[in-house]
């Protein structure tokens, strides 16, 4: 690694988003357009060759798997995607926001040995299950625009937060238009002990410095490393 990357300790995490049992392409939150991903890392969408091709243009020990048919319609979790991507990529550990809502969703994804689950602020109506799951969880603070997203208390009470958070502003995800620093140093501010992943909107390895001031200890990226402007 060359460059302002090397004098950066920031985490990378490369993303795959799941739509229909392939890897879509994320940009700006819009769901609904997301359509098959066309990269240069791997021949075709299917989960495991894009993580394999990920995994080869920034080796990384964990990937965010973000299961769209779940977090939007309910649906359970994609496990089969899953335990392809873990046959794939051996040794890599996986968060997953698979719209978890219930203890029961949770227990079963655990018992299931996929990963660990990502709670994300959307799917919650309240602070509660954020709270009980505690640390064997991932908490992702989700915005929109600037507009936190879900339950309130989440966004607001850092007593309710796990030793991990996700940073994730929506809008800002396939952009290019950089990381969304401000909201960053604000929570920071608000729990230095907090281990903060920023997500949406990183442009290449000049942010990864940036975001370490900011006192994120890593980022959440695909598409920079799928356009080739992030590379170990």
């Amino acid at each position: 690694m060359s460059g302002p990357a090397s004098a950066t300790r920031t985490e990378v995490v490369p993303v795959l988003d799941l739509r229909g049992g392939v890897v879509v392409r994320a940009r700006a939150g819009d769901r609904e357009a997301y359509a098959p991903i066309v990269t240069p890392l791997s021949g075709s969408p299917a989960p495991a060759e894009v993580a394999h091709g990920l995994l080869a243009a920034w080796p990384a020990r964990r990937l965010y798997v973000a299961d769209l048919d779940a977090i939007m319609d309910g649906t359970p979790p994609d496990l089969d995607s899953l335990r392809a991507i873990t046959a794939s990529c051996p040794g890599v550990e996986l968060w997953v926001d698979a719209g978890f809502s219930t203890d029961e969703g949770v227990a079963a994804f655990l018992a299931a040995g996929s990963g660990r689950p990502v709670l994300g602020s959307e799917s919650q109506a309240d602070a509660m299950l954020v709270r009980r799951i505690g640390a064997r969880a991932i908490l992702s603070l989700d915005s929109r625009d600037g507009v936190p997203m879900g339950a309130a208390e989440l966004h607001v009470d850092p007593s309710a937060w796990p030793p991990e958070v996700i940073v994730m502003t929506l809008s800002r995800v396939g952009s290019g238009a950089g990381p969304d620093l401000a909201t960053l140093r604000a929570l920071k501010a608000r729990s230095p002990h907090t281990a903060f992943y920023a997500a949406g909107g990183l442009r290449g390895p000049e942010d990864l410095p940036v975001l370490e001031a900011a006192g994120a200890a890593g980022v959440l990226v695909a598409s920079a490393i799928h356009d080739g402007r992030l590379r170990a």
